[in-house]
C-alpha cells in the first residue's frame, strides 16, 4: 500500500510492526483461537517494543505519540494476520480516556501498566436492552457516602477474563435536573458484586465475549474517572478512538486476504496463464483494494483530526472511516475466499475463519445503519425519525 502522505517516522513504525506480525502471523493467532488462549507473547512483545502505548504520554511509559501511530500498528499486526483486538479498547479507549480525564493518581496506577502492556482494560457500555442506543442505558451508579454503588447490565465485554479491570459506562443522577447522565467507572476485576459469564460467539478469535451482571457494586469515590458532569464528552473522547482503531482492525483484515488472494491468482495455473490474467478475477481484486486504500485514508484523516484536539471533526471521520474499512473489509474477504474456491474454506489457507470475524466490522463497536443514522443527522442535517 502507498505509503506517501505518511511521514518518515510513520513508514518506519509500518515496517517494524509489520516485521514483528510476520513472526508471528495468522497460524498463531488461529491455534490460539482454537485452544482458548490468548496471544500473551505478541501482546507482551508488542508492550516491551513500545507499540501497545506509542498513543498514550511520555510521562507515564507511553510514546507521546496520537491515534495516528496506534492504528499503524493494529493495521499492519492485521496485515500481517495476527491483529490484537484489546488494542482497540485497552490503549485507545480506556488509555485515552484516562490520560485525558484521568486524576493524577489514576494516571499514575494505570496508564504506565497499558502502556508496556502488564495492564489490561476491557471496556462495558453495550446493554442487552439498549443496543445502539446510549441513551437507554440502565445500569446506574448512586453515591453512599464516600462511595459509589453500581448496578446493571452489559454484554458483549471482550477480554474481561484478562483484563486486570473494565472501564463501565453508568449513569448517575444529575442532583438539578434529575436526569440521568453518562458517568465512567474503573471497575477491578475480582470486586464483589462483580460476575462474568463468557458469551459463546461463532467467531475464531483469541479474545472472548462476556455479560457482566453488576451486583450492587462498591467502589471507592476515585474510581470514577473525570468530571461527573462532563459525562459525553468523556465518553466520547473515548468512542472516537474506537471507531479508528476498528477502522485499522478492518483494513488490517482484509488487506490480509486481499494479500493471499493475489499470492494465490499469481501462481494458480489452470488453463494457460495463471487465473489472476483473467479479468473476472483481476477486477476484482483491484476493486477491493481500492476501496482498502480508501478507507485508510479517511482512517488518517479521523487520526490526524482527532490527534489535533478536534473531536466534532474527528467524530464524523472516525464514523466514516469506521463504515468504509467495514465494508471494504467484508468484501475484500469475500473475494479472496471467492478467488481461492474451494481452497478458501480450507484449514490450511486461513481464510474462512476471517468469513464471520471480517462482519464484525460491519457490525461493531456501532452498526453501519447507526453510523448513516449519524451522517445523516450531523453531516447531512437531515430530520432524526427517532
Amino acid at each position: 500500500m502507498s505509503t506517501v502522505l505518511e511521514t518518515e517516522e510513520h513508514q518506519a513504525l509500518r515496517a517494524a510492526v509489520a516485521a514483528l506480525g510476520k513472526r508471528y502471523g495468522r497460524e498463531y493467532s488461529t491455534a490460539l483461537a482454537r485452544k482458548g488462549e490468548h496471544p500473551r507473547e505478541l501482546w507482551s512483545e508488542a508492550g516491551k517494543l513500545g507499540y501497545l502505548g506509542v498513543n498514550l504520554p511520555e510521562e507515564y511509559g507511553g510514546g507521546g505519540a496520537g491515534m495516528a501511530e496506534l492504528s499503524i500498528v493494529l493495521e499492519e499486526l492485521g496485515a500481517a494476520g495476527s491483529p490484537l483486538l484489546m488494542m482497540v479498547v485497552s490503549p485507545a479507549i480506556c488509555g485515552t480516556v484516562i490520560a485525558r480525564f484521568g486524576t493524577d493518581d489514576q494516571k499514575r496506577q494505570w496508564l504506565p501498566g497499558l502502556a508496556d502492556g502488564s495492564l489490561t482494560m476491557a471496556f462495558g457500555i453495550t446493554e442487552p436492552d439498549a443496543g445502539s442506543n446510549s441513551h437507554r442505558i440502565t445500569t446506574t451508579a448512586r453515591r453512599d457516602g464516600e462511595e459509589w454503588v453500581l448496578s446493571g447490565r452489559k454484554v458483549f465485554v471482550s477480554g474481561v477474563d484478562i483484563a486486570d479491570a473494565t472501564l463501565i459506562v453508568g449513569r448517575t443522577e444529575d442532583a438539578r435536573t434529575g436526569k440521568l447522565k453518562p458517568c465512567l467507572f474503573i471497575v477491578p476485576r475480582e470486586v464483589p458484586g462483580f460476575q462474568r459469564s463468557h458469551i459463546e460467539m461463532e467467531l475464531q478469535a483469541p479474545e472472548k465475549q462476556f455479560e457482566l451482571v453488576l451486583d450492587d457494586v462498591r467502589l471507592p469515590a476515585d474510581a470514577l474517572v473525570g468530571e461527573e458532569d462532563a459525562g459525553l464528552l468523556q465518553l466520547f473522547a473515548g468512542l472516537n478512538p474506537e471507531r479508528i482503531m476498528t477502522a485499522a482492525f478492518g483494513i488490517g483484515m482484509g488487506r490480509y486476504a486481499l494479500g493471499r488472494a493475489v499470492e494465490y491468482a499469481k501462481t494458480r495455473q489452470v488453463w494457460k496463464e495463471p487465473i489472476g490474467a483473467h479479468q473476472a478475477i483481476a477486477h476484482p481484486l483491484a476493486q477491493a483494494h481500492i476501496e482498502l486504500e480508501l478507507a485508510r485514508l479517511m482512517m488518517q484523516k479521523a487520526a490526524r483530526l482527532y490527534d489535533d484536539g478536534d473531536d466534532i471533526g474527528a467524530g464524523e471521520a472516525a464514523n466514516m472511516a469506521k463504515y468504509a474499512a467495514g465494508e471494504a473489509c467484508v468484501k475484500a474477504v469475500d473475494q479472496a475466499v471467492h478467488t481461492l474456491g474451494g481452497n478458501g474454506l480450507t484449514r490450511e489457507y486461513g481464510l474462512g475463519s476471517l468469513i464471520t470475524a471480517s462482519r464484525v466490522a460491519r457490525i461493531a463497536p456501532v452498526s453501519r445503519e447507526m453510523i448513516l443514522n449519524y451522517v445523516s443527522h450531523q453531516s447531512l442535517g437531515l430530520p432524526k425519525s427517532y
